[in-house]
């Protein structure tokens, strides 16, 4: 078959009811082991206040009813989770939602909201290794929080979601952070005229009372809660077919379906590019969301590779295949390198974005498209970037190096293409090909590092790139070129300008696909 089978949900269960007959009632083994608050953070380097310890997500079920009168979104958050440890109190990543209600295991529990957590206290200590379900019931708005500061996009017809890199917990209640990966169901319920639409692919479509109707939605692989998407609107969707029999589809709205369809129909040779590269594509299904709405505000992107339905601003997408296609490869890219493997922590965004940017700079000069510099070959483009490689290490710091104000600048982005080259230069083309695709499914529908990058790398070329792999990554001076000694590094000046195109630019507007 050629997508790979999952350990189900109830296999999942099995394993917790096993667990639970060892340890025990939760109450009487937290009683045994002394529970305690779970942390509220999960250490990231980049992004310390987000997440939470002492549990893990296996799976979300988020219910939507959208009210097309008021705008306003009634939901509820269904969390199966796994204790780490034996808890008091836990808490989730919330900001912006109106918490109605916490229920644990059907048993109402205290909440508090602070800062961008809510707080949850059991009526029952939790036990570790117990698993547990946790109801959040909320009311949201999704014109209070657009992006950059909340996850919703709010459209006349309805809203779509953008929740890159730490929005998600402006959307719905949850484990804020890409390492912690879940299953996911969404329940969409939408009156007359409107479409609900999400990550993964259609299982159930209800019609209930009043004209509404419900849709359900289910991931086949885990998701990441930056890469979530969740939309309603005035949509058709538009059904093809890609390699190997790949279910596409798009999710257009309706007025502009015809203007879109150009562009919506590359979507299959891009996928057979892709393949030929990477391997098979990773999830059930692949599509385009041009989201109804291209006001300059509504999201600060100009597209986002949200898991199995990219987003993007319509008008962009009107442009000619050769304005359009490179970043139409770095999104679907993407789907392997950030969503299948999603980073770590988000020190190990370059893996996500600098990959995204080499194969879709790779499309472009194989079209003899001239990127933005005017230039039509990789070679050309990476003399150029290494030139100005220490004056975008003292700017913005080494490439695996982040910090939040950084984090989506021009060297997680082409200064990751940069790193990608070198690699390739000092192994050869055949030993990257083969370390990538080993990579890839190593670490499918799971999280890697940039350390697991350099180890797999390293043992897939059979030579130590440990050192070479770190200098270019972490060092403060951009080293030799293999395979170009006459390449030069241009002296540092003492400037404070960060290497991307527009200062106020973010997200994948720094792409060098664009």
């Amino acid at each position: 078959m050629r997508y790979r089978t999952r350990v189900t949900a109830p296999a999942a269960a099995l394993i917790g009811t096993a667990a639970a007959l060892t340890a025990g009632t939760p109450a009487q083994a937290a009683t045994r082991t002394g529970a305690t608050p779970g942390p509220e953070t999960l250490g990231d380097p980049v992004y310390p206040a987000l997440g939470n310890d002492g549990y893990r997500v296996s799976a979300y079920h988020l219910d939507f009813a959208y009210d097309a009168t008021t705008k306003l979104v009634e939901a509820t958050a269904t969390l199966t989770i796994r204790t780490t440890q034996a808890l008091s109190r836990f808490s989730l990543d919330a900001r912006g939602l109106d918490i109605r209600s916490v229920r644990i295991d059907g048993r109402t529990a205290a909440f508090e909201q602070v800062a961008e957590k809510l707080r949850i206290t059991p009526a029952r200590k939790l036990a570790a290794k117990a698993r547990v379900t946790v109801c959040v019931a909320y009311g949201a708005d999704p014109r209070r929080t657009p992006p950059p500061a909340g996850g919703w996009v709010a459209t006349p017809d309805g809203f779509a979601v953008c929740c890159q890199p730490d929005l998600a917990h402006t959307v719905f209640p949850c484990n804020d952070h890409p390492s912690d990966k879940a299953d996911f169901t969404f329940r969409l319920t939408v009156p007359a005229g409107l479409r609900g639409v999400a990550s993964g692919r259609l299982v159930r479509t209800e019609q209930l009372a009043g004209g509404r109707t419900a849709y359900t939605y289910r991931s086949g692989s885990p998701i990441a809660t930056e890469v979530v998407q969740i939309t309603v609107g005035d949509y058709v969707i538009k059904d093809r077919q890609g390699p190997h029999g790949l279910p596409l589809r798009d999710v257009v709205p309706v007025t502009r379906a015809a203007a879109l369809e150009p562009a919506l129909a590359l979507t299959p040779a891009l996928v057979a590019w892709v393949e030929q590269r990477l391997g098979a594509y990773p999830f059930e299904t692949y599509g385009l969301l041009p989201c109804n709405n291209d006001a300059p505000d509504a999201f600060d992107f100009t597209g986002l590779e949200t898991q199995t339905l990219t987003i993007y601003k319509p008008n962009y997408l009107l442009q000619e295949e050769s304005k359009i296609g490179s970043h139409m490869m770095h999104e679907l890219v993407h789907s392997y390198f950030g969503n299948s493997v999603s980073p770590a922590t988000w020190a190990d965004l370059w893996l996500n974005e600098g990959h995204a940017d080499f194969y879709g700079l790779l499309y472009r000069y194989e079209r003899g498209w001239p990127d933005s510099l005017g230039m039509t070959t990789l070679e050309a483009r990476m003399k150029h970037t290494y030139a100005q490689g220490d004056q975008w290490r003292r700017d913005s710091g080494p490439v695996a190096a982040p910090n939040a104000a950084n984090l989506f600048d021009g060297q997680r982005y082409l200064g990751g293409v940069l790193v990608l080259y070198a690699l390739r230069q000092q192994v050869g083309e055949a030993a990257f090909t083969a370390l990538e695709r080993a990579f890839l499914e190593r670490y499918r529908d799971s999280v890697a590092s940039t350390q697991d990058y350099i180890a797999v790398a390293s043992e897939v070329s059979g030579q130590d790139l440990t050192g070479f792999l770190r200098e270019w990554l972490y060092g403060t001076k951009t080293p030799r070129m293999p395979g170009h000694p006459d390449w030069t590094v241009t002296p540092v000046k003492a400037s404070l300008s960060a290497p991307r195109d527009r200062r106020d630019s973010h997200h994948h507007e720094n792409s060098a696909t664009l």
